[in-house]
């Protein structure tokens, strides 16, 4: 994301952080079954790669995984919210409160669109959970990513119209890139989930294993590279979950694999 306050400064000081950038590393190989690959035969083996050493969560481990993953950095009792950018105390959860103005458990892949059941791991995979704002969440709801519409009056950075749903400009690249993970570690062949896929446009429905809109997504993920919060957030995620978000760590396979669609 864009818009982190002195993040710099905080992964420098190892005192305060506990994944500083020089700690952000994986084994040497881990990636050197891509190497010469493109297109579909690069996704098909980072959807395996991808698949490597997950541990499947409970949806009440989410919980605690958020409150880590997306602490913030000047105040370790509270989140920031994903949508809005508020730093909130990390027990004004939804969990037995209906205040619209607690944080609950976003799917940036929503889960109707292909993993309803909590035994189907996509349901819990922290690489697409996110901590939001109830009510920006349910205006979310199971929209399709795109450009447009009105400002929303809770968080006027976001946007919404009638089949989309554009987040704040700092968690753009942030959220394609999740999507984009999504969209190669489940490809139908384990982990009890359906075949992820993503489409241009904006017509996804309930039921159906799809996300719109590519070419926006790869527009979001060029605009808005990987910066050093969502760099120590996927470290955090990884020490939960096990399994890396390639296109973190190589933000060039992006490209690789989704650029034609886009291009042309």
């Amino acid at each position: 994301m864009k818009m982190r306050l002195n993040l710099s400064l905080f992964l420098i000081s190892t005192a305060l952080s506990p994944v500083a950038l020089a700690d952000i590393t994986y084994p040497d190989g881990y990636y050197l079954e891509v190497e010469g690959l493109n297109g579909n035969a690069l996704k098909d083996m980072l959807g395996v790669i991808a698949a490597r050493g997950q541990k499947q969560l409970t949806y009440t481990q989410v919980w605690s995984a958020l409150k880590d993953t997306n602490e913030d950095l000047n105040n370790p009792n509270n989140v920031i919210l994903y949508y809005s950018g508020r730093s909130q105390s990390k027990d004004f959860t939804s969990s037995g409160n209906n205040d619209k103005n607690a944080w609950n458990r976003e799917h940036l892949w929503p889960k109707s669109f292909g993993f309803k059941r909590k035994d189907q791991w996509g349901y819990t995979d922290i690489h697409h959970l996110q901590p939001t704002d109830a009510e920006i969440n349910s205006i979310r709801s199971n929209k399709d990513f795109d450009f447009g519409g009105s400002p929303l009056k809770k968080s006027p950075l976001n946007k919404t119209d009638y089949d989309s749903f554009e987040p704040r400009d700092a968690v753009k690249g942030d959220t394609a890139r999740s999507i984009f993970y999504m969209a190669v570690r489940y490809e139908g062949n384990n982990a009890n989930m359906p075949d992820l896929y993503l489409v241009d446009d904006t017509s996804s429905t309930s039921g159906k294993p799809k996300v719109g809109k590519l070419c926006t997504l790869l527009q979001w993920h060029n605009a808005d590279p990987v910066d050093n919060w969502e760099r120590q957030r996927h470290e955090k995620a990884v020490q939960w979950q096990g399994n890396r978000n390639p296109f973190i760590d190589n933000p060039s396979w992006v490209n690789d694999i989704y650029g034609s669609r886009c291009n042309g």
